[in-house]
């Protein structure tokens, strides 16, 4: 193997004492390297010279920092401590950057021994999944308020600075129609949705978010959602004119050539016109109702496939897999569909590289467990990876649709997730929503919050995933100290408060054992219930299945009793309300005064732990109240309605909490309500309506 060795960098952190104490120390670099990625993790560290908590050192810390491609691998770096100063080894420029920002941040966290360390990446697939409000999969107001800051070069610089600290490596970018707003093809000038003027405005956008993630070593790809067109192509030339309305469910996919051919071009002059856009990915579902799992993949044979040879340039391949078995839309799965689509893969040859093909994880709640009970349509056989794929990896969409308001972090159900479900052939992950998009913060009612954008109120959310599907050994100190960085003497109690609650939604989406997106909002602890969000139902509670096996439903626990090794509802509940109350008596004494930020996560957990407690008694008031109906015995009944009592009084104190600080939003789940508003205090006549009836 050939040695690749660049010229080692020398970076010089020198420490100015002044006369003030508070003075800021400077960063001297002297540097030989090429490398964008290097120069960003460069630039990274400029930003820790003002931080006085350096200031009472004395001396020089030097680093220098070198690539070596034949003692690490991709993305890989180590940490060595010399005499004097540090040495930063990558196996490539990403590597490097990804080492340089591992001291960055252990030199934020006051560390004065820097450790030492030699790390790997345990996945190479490390993506987020980021749905784009222009041309958007559905509808809804709470996706286009964010078409401004989607738009704005420093929110994507800013969102990019999280991915590349993160270790996140690719960025997914979704909608039903990307390409009228990336080019003007010959063939098809008038199916543009834009002006001369605004495609130049928009050609210099994307050319410069393309540039500035590969410049983090993060790649791009553009997903959507197969036979959907421009409004302008289907007025002008006819075809697919359900696109006009915006239409994302199709009852009959437009399969004709001129569609196909505009496809074909438009892919063409894409990946022509963006040497930095990595790659593309398609969906075979929504656009395609009416047609046979084997038309569908035909079709993009004949149209996306195509376009891809005919540009002049390979780039990577992401192919979702059929979310149908039949002509519809609304998720099936089948051996033969798997079969048919495994054919296809095996001999495909578009992709610069490897392709990768998407499953989602448990449909659309991934935030579950991680026992993979199903896919988007139902469960899964091994036709994928058996035999082994020499063409493509699997990587798992965990599709979030459960809480955008509340801040999460599980370190714990990370790790297990990782440990059960990565194999030889799956290399990564997604992890993203399709109803929310994190750009515009339209949650945050108080002013005073540090951050601008909604992605950074779930910080830890996207430090746990990153960092983790980079490295799942990485420590909880890592974690426990960025809380102390943002809220010092408070950053142990925090970490494992949040690491407690954080079970919540996981619990309520495995025994809730939901499907489609508007099927369980977790948060918000609303199903649909004739046609509209209701918090969960009594009835419906007691006929649930869980996905996890482990978990008994009320009427088989009613009907079977105890069994060995299985967690009854009873069980679940003593569980639940136990470790919400100790959370809840971590940040009891925490007291937030002027810090906003500080407000808002000690009222996010407990919010979270008062919704633990709340379905804790709701599980208790089924198992009453499914013994009532089994026996007539009117004191399982009372039982039934006291639980049931108990459990509107935590979402009183729910509703306390959030009032304050949260306003009633527009969120996408509540477009099956008319667009109506979430807010936890609009649903508490759900409990109390439900409780008069038992009293009746």
């Amino acid at each position: 193997m050939k040695k690749y060795i660049f010229n080692p960098i020398l970076i010089a952190l020198t420490y100015f004492l002044g006369s003030c104490a508070n003075e800021p120390f400077r960063i001297n670099i002297d540097t030989e390297a090429n490398s964008p990625q290097v120069a960003f993790a460069i630039s990274q560290l400029h930003e820790i010279e003002s931080n006085e908590s350096f200031v009472d050192k004395e001396g020089e810390l030097k680093i220098i920092a070198k690539i070596d491609s034949v003692q690490l691998g991709p993305e890989a770096f180590e940490i060595s401590v010399q005499n004097p100063g540090i040495l930063v080894t990558g196996g490539d420029a990403a590597g490097l950057m990804y080492g340089l920002l591992d001291v960055k941040e252990q030199l934020s966290q006051g560390k004065t021994d820097i450790e030492t360390k030699k790390v790997s990446p345990h996945l190479d697939f490390r993506a987020i999944k980021f749905n784009l409000p222009w041309s958007s999969y559905r509808n809804s107001d709470a996706l286009s308020l964010h078409h401004e800051t989607s738009r704005d070069i420093k929110f994507w610089e800013t969102f990019l600075d999280m991915m590349a600290e993160n270790r996140f490596n690719k960025l997914t970018l979704w909608n039903l129609h990307p390409f009228s707003y990336l080019v003007k093809t010959e063939k098809y000038p008038l199916a543009c949705s834009l002006s001369d003027e605004e495609l130049v405005e928009w050609e210099a956008f994307w050319h410069k978010l393309f540039t500035m993630a590969k410049d983090r070593g993060i790649e791009t790809y553009l997903i959507n959602w197969n036979i959907f067109v421009s409004p302008e192509f289907a007025k002008a030339y006819g075809g697919a004119e359900y696109a006009i309305e915006n239409a994302y469910i199709v009852e009959q996919g437009d399969t004709s050539e001129i569609v196909k051919d505009y496809i074909r071009e438009c892919v063409k002059e894409t990946i022509n016109k963006y040497p930095n856009l990595t790659g593309l990915g398609i969906t075979l579902g929504e656009g395609m109702g009416g047609m046979t799992p084997t038309e569908r993949e035909q079709w993009l044979l004949d149209s996306y496939i195509q376009g891809m040879h005919l540009a002049n340039r390979k780039v990577k391949f992401i192919h979702r897999v059929p979310l149908s078995a039949n002509k519809g839309s609304g998720g099936s799965a089948s051996a033969e569909v798997e079969n048919m689509t495994r054919e296809t893969l095996d001999t495909l040859t578009v992709s610069d590289g490897l392709i990768n093909i998407e499953l989602k994880f448990n449909w659309s709640h991934a935030f579950s467990t991680p026992y993979l009970a199903k896919v988007h349509g139902g469960e899964l056989t091994d036709a994928y990876w058996n035999p082994f794929p020499d063409n493509y990896r699997l990587a798992w969409m965990m599709r979030n649709e459960d809480f955008f308001m509340l801040r999460w972090g599980q370190t714990d159900f990370i790790r297990e997730h990782i440990a059960t479900n990565v194999h030889p052939y799956v290399n990564g992950y997604f992890v993203g929503s399709e109803c929310y998009i994190p750009a515009k913060d339209y949650i945050t009612a108080l002013t005073g919050a540090s951050y601008r954008y909604a992605f950074e109120r779930q910080w830890m959310f996207y430090k746990n995933w990153g960092r983790l599907l980079y490295n799942p050994q990485e420590s909880d100190q890592i974690f426990e100290s960025a809380f102390e960085v943002r809220f010092p003497n408070f950053g142990n109690r925090l970490f494992e408060a949040q690491q407690l609650v954080s079970k919540v939604p996981l619990i309520f989406a495995t025994y809730w054992n939901a499907t489609w997106d508007f099927t369980l909002y977790s948060e918000g602890m609303l199903t649909l219930d004739k046609g509209k969000m209701k918090v969960f139902p009594l009835e419906q509670m007691i006929n649930k299945t869980p996905m996890d096996p482990s978990y008994m439903g009320i009427k088989e626990y009613l009907e079977q009793g105890e069994t060995t090794g299985r967690i009854t509802p009873l069980a679940l509940s003593d569980s639940l309300e136990g470790f919400c109350e100790s959370a809840l008596q971590m940040v009891a004494s925490i007291d937030p005064g002027e810090n906003v930020d500080l407000l808002y996560e000690v009222s996010d957990i407990k919010t979270w732990a008062n919704l633990g407690i709340c379905f804790a008694n709701r599980l208790r008031a089924g198992v009453a109240y499914e013994k009532f109906q089994n026996t007539g015995n009117l004191a399982s009944k009372n039982r039934a309605i006291d639980w049931l009592e108990r459990s509107l009084e935590s979402w009183k104190v729910i509703v306390n909490i959030t009032e304050p600080i949260y306003s009633p939003v527009p969120l996408v789940h509540m477009n099956s309500n008319d667009n109506e508003l979430f807010h936890w205090s609009r649903f508490q006549k759900d409990i109390e309506e439900e409780i008069e009836e038992l009293k009746k």
